[in-house]
């Protein structure tokens, strides 16, 4: 799969290099989804994200309102995940079904009201099947009904900064209230594999029995790519085909969202050609050369032919994308830069960047923002404040408003999490 990629990613390079019209150093390479599938294709949005750093290092359409269907169900297990860290749910626990959960419409296990299950298998059940009646089962033991579930998950999406997104039900059936966007998704599945890595495993498990039936996981990419181990898909007709994937390639860990696919095939074949192009930039950074995934959202269009397969709309239509690398543009604004010295700052405005469940994460944090954006953020400066709502703040001090403003933009600039906070 690797070495497809990669012959086909070298193909196009070679094909660009000698079939389009020379363009400015500064401009960067096109991912042509768009102009390979239909302009009646509007659902399609996608993001690429370092899960380390939460850098963003590809985004379209990220912040466009989507449905998230089955994805949904994403939301529901962090919850499952928080009730058993804090003690207050066992895998081992039974939880009994419910005639409202029972007539939930199929994808479901098919339990009947008033049988149990144990927390493990509704949880596995979630996960591989995407089953609505465990998820709504769930729902009513953790929240009391799946209504104010629902408005636990929003306000915990929220919390997490997920600022576009409303949870209406548990289990991502079709609600044209239920919103969520790419990002928000991205910031969702890097904060389940962050705060309850212990549980993480259940959404790399590619088959489940129950009661002597064997269900595979919706989520193919398990077994087509390599290092893929999570995390989930999800579909209705108004959604289109969409999945959050993450994988792990020479200690490196991307997440991956691509909503509104025309099909299963093409989700899959666009969420890896960005999985393994991102791969590829971070081993490429690695040895000192400053490059970034092309983005379509800003460049100019291709001043050469767009090539489209010549089959109607179906799977076959992504065999003709291939992403390319460009070297990343210095920014337009380097030269007028206000530069502001580490620890001389002078004031009392704060900078927030991040906040996570545990101190250690935010500490890492703190170090890994200092070290790359040095210019702005001095690690003396950097601190980790009481527990608040269930997270630790990564702060850091002693700046001006106007310093403040600028080392924000500077994270901002790189789509990373950035907050001014004002002097109390």
């Amino acid at each position: 799969m690797f070495e497809r990629a990669r012959r086909l990613f070298a193909s196009v390079v070679l094909a660009a290099a000698t079939t389009v019209a020379p363009v400015a150093s500064t401009a960067q390479a096109q991912v042509p989804y768009l102009q390979l599938l239909p302009a009646s294709q509007p659902k399609y949005a996608a993001v690429v994200v370092d899960a380390k750093t939460g850098e963003v290092l590809y985004a379209k359409r990220a912040d466009s309102p989507r449905y998230p269907a089955s994805i949904t169900k994403v939301m529901t297990l962090y919850l499952a995940f928080e009730a058993l860290a804090s003690g207050r749910l066992k895998l081992d626990d039974e939880i009994v079904v419910s005639p409202r959960a029972a007539a939930q419409a199929p994808t479901k296990l098919g339990l009947r009201a008033g049988d149990k299950i144990a927390v493990r298998d509704v949880i596995l059940a979630m996960c591989t099947k995407s089953a609505n009646d465990m998820a709504v089962a769930m729902a009513e033991k953790l929240g009391g009904s799946e209504a104010r579930f629902a408005a636990m998950m929003t306000l915990r999406a929220h919390e997490l900064g997920m600022r576009n997104t409303r949870f209406v039900n548990a289990s991502g059936l079709p609600d044209s209230r239920q919103i969520s966007t790419a990002r928000d998704i991205a910031i969702l599945s890097r904060a389940v594999m962050r705060d309850y890595p212990q549980y993480y495993g259940f959404f790399s498990a590619k088959n489940f029995t129950y009661r002597g039936v064997t269900m595979r996981n919706h989520n193919g990419m398990l077994n087509t790519m390599p290092g893929v181990d999570g995390i989930k898909t999800g579909y209705t007709n108004a959604s289109g085909f969409n999945i959050a994937v993450s994988g792990v390639r020479d200690n490196r860990r991307l997440i991956t969202v691509v909503l509104g696919a025309p099909s299963t095939a093409v989700r899959n074949e666009n969420a890896e050609d960005l999985m393994l192009t991102g791969f590829d930039v971070m081993a490429r950074r690695d040895r000192g050369e400053n490059i970034t995934i092309a983005q379509n959202l800003f460049d100019p269009e291709p001043s050469g032919p767009v090539t489209r397969p010549s089959i109607a709309q179906g799977d076959g239509e992504q065999d003709g994308l291939k992403i390319v690398l460009a070297s990343a543009p210095p920014p337009a604004s380097a030269s007028r830069t206000k530069i502001v010295e580490p620890g001389k700052k002078g004031g009392k405005w704060m900078v927030q960047v991040g906040a996570f469940k545990s101190k250690a994460d935010a500490k890492e944090q703190l170090a890994l923002v200092s070290k790359r954006f040095g210019k702005h953020f001095d690690p003396r400066d950097g601190q980790v404040g009481n527990k608040v709502g269930g997270s630790y703040r990564a702060r850091f001090s002693g700046y001006t408003e106007a310093s403040a403003r600028d080392a924000c933009q500077a994270l901002k600039a790189k789509r990373l999490a950035c907050m001014v906070i004002k002097p109390a």
